[in-house]
Formats: C-alpha cells, sequence, structure tokens
C-alpha cells in the first residue's frame, strides 16, 4: 500500500512538474508591463510548489519590510545533500564547515536589481528560474548535476517598487516609445537606489545599508564561486559581458581573467546566432572593490556585471538606430547571457572548484600585497572598523602586551618606530579572507589604465581617521579577542559626566541626550582633572545645569549606557586647563535640523545626509523639498542641510536665507550648494584669492587651447582626465583649535570625487585645506594635481550672528567615511 501511495505522489509530482507555468503563462502582462514586487516573489512561491529543485532562503528585510529572498536552485538530488555541499565547501577554503564526503559543485550566485529602476534585471530572474527547473529543458537539467545555483532575484526591492509603482500609475494602455513621453522621465528621486537613495552597487564591503549585511551574511555562509551582477544602462547602448575592462586590480588572478574569457566567448556565440548587439572589454572595470562583480572577485569568485541598455526605456522606447527596444527584448537578453554563465560554470565545474581552492590557500600563504600585517592604534573608531571587519569576516585580534616596533605610518607615508599595546587592532594577511583585507588596508593601489570608471582610493586607516601601521612580516605578540577595558574611577559624589568626542557613539549619545532634554557643555581647551585628562570637543554633562533630573546617577549611566568609557568626575576644580563652569565649557544648543531635498538635489547625497541623521546619529529631521521651501518659516530652525545638487534659488530664496543666517541661523552646505553662495556680495566664497590668480588660471587656459589643435581625436578622453580625479584620498591641514576638526586627529585625510575648489578664502576660518606638496592616494589628473595646493576643503564662515560651514568635499560619501562622519557631527553640534 505504501508502494502504491509512494508512486502515485511521484505521478502526481512529475505531472505537476510537466505542466509548469513559464512567467508569461503565469502573468497576462509579463513583458509587456513591469512586476509588482509581491507579483515576483508569487511566483518564486509557485515554483517552490511546483518543483523539487527550488529551495527558498529568505535572509532578511528591507527598510520597508519587504521581504529579501534568495533561491537554491539544482536537481533533487543535490538538495538533498545542500547542507552538506555547503558546509564542505566552506572547509576547502578554510572558513569552517567541516569536511563531508559529498561530490564538488560548482557554486554559482546570480544577483538581479540592484538598481530599482533596470526592472528588465528582476524580470528576467523569473525566466533564468523557469529555464532553470522546466522539465521540458533537457539542457538546463544536465547543467544542474553539478551546480548549484543560487539566485536573488531582486537586491533592491524598495527602489524597484517605487519605479515600478510609478511607471504603472502613469501607463497607458499602449506603450509610446517617444523619449518624451512620460513614461521615460522618471521623478525625483528615481527607483534606482534603496529607502535612504543609497546605491546597494557601491555598498558591497562597506555594508551601511541593511540590505547589503543582511546578503553578505548569507553570501559568506555560501562563498560562490561564480556571481553575476545583472544590471541596465543608457537605452542606445548594446549589451556588455565580460570580459570585463582595465583598469582591473592588481589581485585578479589569471583564473579569474581565463573565466572571464571563456564567458565571453560563449556568451558571444549565442548573441551573435540571433544578431544581437554587445560590446565587451569596455568602461565596466575590476578595481574599486565594493561593487557586485570586484567585492565577489575580491572574495575568491569569478565576479562579472552584465549590462542591457535599457535605463528610461518604460516599456518601450525608440532608440537612437530606430529600432524600437521593447521590456521583453531586454528580458530576452538578460535571460540568455545569464544562463550562459550557468552552462558555463557547469561544464567548466572541475577549474572552478581546483581555481578556488587555489585561490584561498595561495593567497594565505604567500599574500598578494606589500604588507603582511596592519596595526590600528586604539581609539574610540575602532568599535566601527572591528564591526566592519566582522560583516565581511574579516579576522583580527587585539595586541594584549607592549612591544617597540618600525613599520609603514600611514598618516606619514614614510616608515616609523612605534610601540603597539595593549587594545591595539591586529589584522594579519595570513587568513582566509586575505586578498579582501589587504584590498581594503593596503595603502595605494597600482592602476593598470587612469580610466576608472569609480574611486580609486579608499584604505580604511585613513577612513576612519585611525593611526594605523603596517608590517611587511608577520607578527609574534600575545593577543586577546576582546578589548580590556579598565574600570570606573572611584568616586564619592557626582558633580557632572565625561563623555569623549571620539567616533560615531559620542555623536549617537549626545543625540540621545538632548532628545532627553539633558543641558550639555563641550570643551574648548584641553583640561585635567582626577584621572581623567579632557580634549577640546569632549562632552561634560553637569549636574548643576540639569535641576530637573531627580535620579542623575542613575538617570545618566541609563543613558551612557551604550558609550562605555565615560566617567564620572567629582569637582568641577581642575588639576590643569579649565574649571568646568568656565568659558571653555560653553553650553551645546540642541539644533533643530531643516534637510532639503527635491528636484535640484542630489538624490544619494540627500540619501547620505537623511541616513546619517536617521540611522547613525538617530536624531529628528524635518525634510522638505526644495520647491516647498516658500511655505515654511526658516526661523523655526536653527540649522539647514544643502546637500549637493544644482540649486537654483530665486532671488527671494537667497534673501530668506541670508536673513536665516544674519539671524543666528547655520547652514551646512556640501558640494554644489557652495554655488549658492560663491561669488555673492556678503559672502566671502570665491574660486581664487586675488585677481592675479584668476588672470594666470585663464592664461592656462588659453595656453591649452592653442596646445589643443594639435591633439589627435582618438585620445581625447584621456586628456579630459588629466583635470579630473575620480576619487582620491588627500590629506589636510587642519586648525586643531576649531570645533569643525575636533577628534578628527593630527591630519585629516579627505575622499576628493570632483575638481571642485577654492583657494584659501578670506574672513573665514579656513579648518581643512590642502598644503603645498600634499599626500595623495589614488588619481588625480596631471594637471589638476598642482592646482589643489593650498585650496580649503572645509571652511566656516561667520555672517551676521549666523555661520555658514563650506563642505567643498562631501564627509558623508557613500557613509563609510567614518572621519567624514565624525566631521559631520562636529558641523551640527558642536560648530556655532
Amino acid at each position: 500500500m505504501k508502494q502504491y501511495f509512494y508512486a502515485l505522489t511521484l505521478l502526481f509530482s512529475i505531472t505537476l512538474q510537466a505542466q509548469l507555468k513559464s512567467p508569461a503563462e503565469f502573468f497576462p502582462n509579463y513583458g509587456k508591463q513591469v512586476s509588482y514586487y509581491y507579483q515576483l516573489e508569487n511566483y518564486f512561491g509557485y515554483l517552490i510548489q511546483n518543483s523539487g529543485m527550488v529551495v527558498h532562503k529568505p535572509y532578511g528585510l528591507t527598510n520597508q519590510e519587504r521581504g529579501l529572498n534568495a533561491y537554491v536552485i539544482s536537481t533533487p538530488e543535490n538538495l538533498k545533500e545542500l547542507e552538506n555541499i555547503r558546509l564542505n565547501h566552506l572547509y576547502s577554503i578554510g572558513m569552517g564547515g567541516k569536511q563531508v564526503n559529498v561530490a564538488d559543485k560548482a557554486i554559482v550566485w546570480l544577483s538581479f536589481n540592484v538598481h530599482g529602476n533596470e526592472p528588465a534585471a528582476a524580470e528576467s530572474a523569473m525566466s533564468v528560474a523557469y529555464e532553470l527547473v522546466n522539465p521540458k529543458n533537457a539542457a538546463t537539467k544536465e547543467w544542474l548535476k553539478n551546480t548549484i545555483v543560487i539566485l536573488d532575484p531582486c537586491l533592491n526591492p524598495d527602489g524597484y517598487s517605487r519605479y515600478g509603482n510609478w511607471l504603472r500609475d502613469i501607463s497607458g494602455k499602449e506603450p509610446n516609445p517617444n523619449a518624451s513621453d512620460r513614461e521615460h522621465m522618471e521623478p525625483w528621486p528615481g527607483g534606482r537606489q534603496n529607502h535612504y537613495a543609497y546605491d546597494l552597487n557601491r555598498d558591497w564591503a562597506w555594508q551601511t545599508q541593511v540590505e547589503t549585511q543582511q546578503r553578505i551574511v548569507l553570501y559568506n555562509e555560501w562563498m560562490p564561486m561564480v556571481h553575476v551582477d545583472v544590471h541596465e544602462m543608457g537605452y542606445n547602448e548594446p549589451y556588455f559581458f565580460p570580459p570585463a575592462a582595465e583598469p582591473m586590480h592588481d589581485f585578479i588572478t589569471q583564473g579569474q581573467k581565463d573565466f572571464h574569457n571563456a564567458i565571453g566567448e560563449m556568451t558571444a556565440k549565442k548573441f551573435d546566432n540571433q544578431g544581437w548587439n554587445y560590446y565587451t572589454r569596455e568602461r565596466f572595470d575590476l578595481f574599486y572593490p565594493s561593487y557586485g562583480d570586484t567585492y565577489p572577485s575580491f572574495n575568491g569568485a569569478v565576479g562579472m556585471t552584465y549590462e542591457q541598455g535599457g535605463i528610461g526605456a518604460g516599456r518601450a522606447i525608440t532608440m537612437a538606430n530606430g529600432n524600437t527596444l521593447t521590456l521583453q527584448d531586454r528580458i530576452n537578453h538578460h535571460t540568455t547571457a545569464v544562463l550562459t554563465a550557468v552552462e558555463t560554470a557547469s561544464w567548466q565545474k572541475d577549474k572552478l572548484v581546483r581555481n578556488f581552492r587555489a585561490y584561498f590557500k595561495d593567497s594565505r600563504e604567500n599574500p598578494k600585497g606589500k604588507y603582511r600585517t596592519y596595526i590600528v592604534k586604539n581609539s574610540g573608531k575602532n568599535e566601527e572598523l572591528a564591526l566592519l571587519l566582522k560583516r565581511n569576516k574579516i579576522q583580527f585580534a587585539y595586541a594584549d602586551e607592549s612591544k617597540k616596533l618600525t613599520g609603514y605610518h600611514y598618516q606619514s607615508d614614510k616608515d616609523k618606530e612605534f610601540t603597539i599595546e595593549p587594545n591595539d587592532l591586529i589584522v594579519s594577511a595570513n587568513q582566509p579572507k586575505s586578498v579582501l583585507t589587504q584590498v581594503l588596508f593596503e595603502p595605494a593601489q597600482r592602476l593598470t589604465d587612469s580610466l576608472s570608471y569609480d574611486i580609486t582610493a579608499w584604505a580604511l586607516p585613513h577612513a576612519y581617521g585611525v593611526e594605523s601601521y603596517a608590517l611587511k612580516k608577520d607578527l609574534a605578540i600575545k593577543t586577546k579577542a576582546e578589548v580590556s577595558r579598565k574600570g570606573k574611577f572611584e568616586y564619592e559624589r557626582v558633580y557632572a559626566y565625561y563623555v569623549p568626542w571620539n567616533g560615531r557613539a559620542s555623536a549617537k549619545v549626545l543625540s540621545l541626550l538632548f532628545k532627553n532634554n539633558i543641558k550639555v557643555r563641550s570643551s574648548r581647551k584641553a583640561s585635567a582633572f582626577r584621572g581623567i585628562k579632557v580634549s577640546p570637543g569632549d562632552l561634560v554633562i553637569l549636574k548643576g545645569d540639569n535641576p530637573q533630573i531627580n535620579n542623575f546617577k542613575e538617570t545618566m549611566n541609563a543613558l551612557l549606557d551604550e558609550k562605555p568609557d565615560y566617567e564620572v568626575i567629582e569637582s568641577g576644580f581642575s588639576l590643569s586647563g579649565a574649571d568646568l563652569g568656565g568659558e571653555s565649557y560653553p553650553l551645546l544648543e540642541a539644533p533643530k535640523v531643516l534637510l532639503l531635498s527635491g528636484n535640484s538635489v542630489s538624490p544619494t547625497d540627500f540619501g547620505q545626509a537623511w541616513f546619517y541623521m536617521d540611522e547613525i546619529i538617530d536624531y529628528p529631521v524635518t525634510i522638505v523639498d526644495v520647491q516647498n521651501l516658500g511655505r515654511i518659516k526658516l526661523s523655526d530652525f536653527t540649522t539647514i542641510i544643502l546637500p549637493d545638487g544644482w540649486y537654483e534659488f530665486s532671488d527671494s530664496q537667497k534673501t530668506s536665507l541670508d536673513g536665516f543666517i544674519n539671524d543666528g541661523g547655520k547652514v551646512i552646505a556640501i558640494a554644489g550648494a557652495l554655488n549658492i553662495f560663491e561669488d555673492r556680495a556678503g559672502y566671502s566664497l570665491t574660486r581664487f584669492a586675488t585677481d592675479a590668480d584668476k588672470d594666470l588660471e585663464a592664461k592656462e587656459g588659453d595656453e591649452e587651447a592653442l596646445n589643443a589643435r594639435y591633439y589627435d581625436y582618438q585620445n581625447a578622453e584621456r586628456r579630459a582626465i588629466s583635470g579630473s580625479v575620480p576619487g582620491a584620498i588627500v590629506e589636510n591641514v587642519l586648525d586643531k583649535t576649531h570645533p569643525l576638526s575636533y577628534g578628527l586627529g593630527d591630519r585629516y585625510f579627505s575622499l576628493k570625487t570632483t575638481d571642485s575648489r577654492y583657494q584659501l578664502l578670506k574672513n573665514v576660518w579656513n579648518v581643512a585645506y590642502v598644503p603645498s606638496g600634499y599626500k595623495n592616494f589614488g588619481f588625480i589628473g596631471r594637471s589638476l594635481k598642482k592646482k589643489l595646493e593650498n585650496t580649503v576643503t572645509f571652511a566656516v564662515e561667520q555672517k551676521g550672528t549666523g555661520a555658514i560651514i563650506y563642505m567643498v568635499d562631501n564627509p558623508l560619501f557613500r557613509g563609510f567615511w567614518e572621519n567624514g562622519n565624525l566631521l559631520f557631527s562636529n558641523a551640527l553640534f558642536l560648530v556655532d
């Protein structure tokens, strides 16, 4: 009887699979209209229910509480052994797991739609999944015998939904291929980014966003051998697939390059048969480590970007060549290309497995970089750095003894003697994540081609503003797993609480204190109390300032619980410096913050400021679209944040802003927002310090124009980058006495991403500026490099009883420049 029941069940299962519906059969409008996100989830739910070849791996939720999902696709036999395959795979590369007697498999991860307004990616994910499990597709069944496919159909559900819902709202019955139709003019902020308007495709290594953080947990549980990142680009572009372009990072291996070539040859044959346009080896490089192709590459995988023309195409668009590109066309191209990647991985399985294991063995035994050990001196910023390392599964420890050493000093860019002390953070290149470790910590990365797609420097010691050293050898020293914290000083009475200003945790605590109506003072002078050295910027909460708190001690201990380096001060009388009640400890004002958004504001730069306020420091902010600025009372606020953008304020709007500043308001203007104040009467912001400087640059420009008469056409793009900086680390001198510089260290290394520059300004505080002979890391164009000398990066101008903080560089860039987060906190809370 049992055998009969089993036979019936098996027959019923086979019948269901034979009748499996394609996306076009499941959705009446598939390929004609963008799907709702719930429809995409429903289709994968349907596949799970009707195929024995799919396992659902939910891995989290977005900010807007949409599900983040991955689906493991393989043969039923492989899925039965799935956990053993995973554990054995991790064991083989030294990342935990356990040795299990199972056959090796190629592990392929497919990522779709990290950019929400590139919908053909998510749409094609359904077609790819269907073809992999389609009972009538004998070829894919052969591929899956030795392949595990992990398919993430939408990395950015919030952005995808924003775009799709908008397109549905404005769609007519038939698509309008005319580029002038509103179907092709997506409104601000667009669907490209996530909820906080972050570009998730730049966040793989930094993991500032909740989507990335949750995804990388699952990624590290699998460590795929191949990663395909599926995108769209401008709709007039042909299809791009590997091989990638230069510059390729020096750590990209020959095995990874060989697979790129193999995939290129295979995919080209498929596209040639269809007569589809494509290109390879152009534009999309493998250098910046936080992309969906490079991050997997530095984790041993063959990382690849696939790009289909389609952004702005809506449902159909007339291209420059006169042809009409439909959503279905885009789906077809992606489906063919991605399935070819799975096919190639399948027939190259043995080579992939061999190369992947060799990658981890070789990189651990023979690190590719110049240095083998990285040492970060103990500071308040190390907690965030340690969190980043943990998220990336980079192993580290803390020194448990002192030792004199000589090593490369990041801040001075030269070798230097130093002493490693207990609690200093140690990262060794001798570990499974050796390559990623070195990519993130190496002081400089060699560019094989200066035409880079993204920033060219990112060394963590500069990003975090932490004094750091690198050694060319392994370090033998006693270590411990956690920081040892000294006990609190004993005290008889509570006069005040002291909180060091040394990282984002300090700003978050100040935010919490303000939200609880606690009055807080900030030090303006180095002072000493019993056992406590107070530095400029450090916070002091006086019991006498807060008589409304009945249980001062218990309340403060609770509020400061997440800042364990706080101390109690028994007396306001200093041993040196200034007493707590003096003018060197002014009261801070809790800012009432207005953040501008909307048309004329860069969505990603707005998002970085919003994310900073909402998530990094958790402080209330009022967000107003630029077009509604005239409807609010600026006097209701004390601080206005102007993110980067291309503002076109009317005269009346400028007058209102002038009055706000003159009456005591503070404006934080970032990058393009500086144009509002440049060369305006009453402001000191101007590009040139003297007319002679202005004339000199004009003369140089005339000479360049004359020389250009002899230039060839072919190298125009390369010549243009001589005056550009796609993203380089630049040394800045600090006025350490100004509140804007508190806690930043002796030097500030800024991430410069534009050629914008202003010579040192008159009648302002030039708090951070690029000195003559400055140190820099990454690419800066030859003609621009000299011009950056003696230019200001961050300045404060007093006007009336208010102030404008000029930020030529964006300190909040992508949220990973941790010292920039602290600098912005200074601007928000400490600068008056």
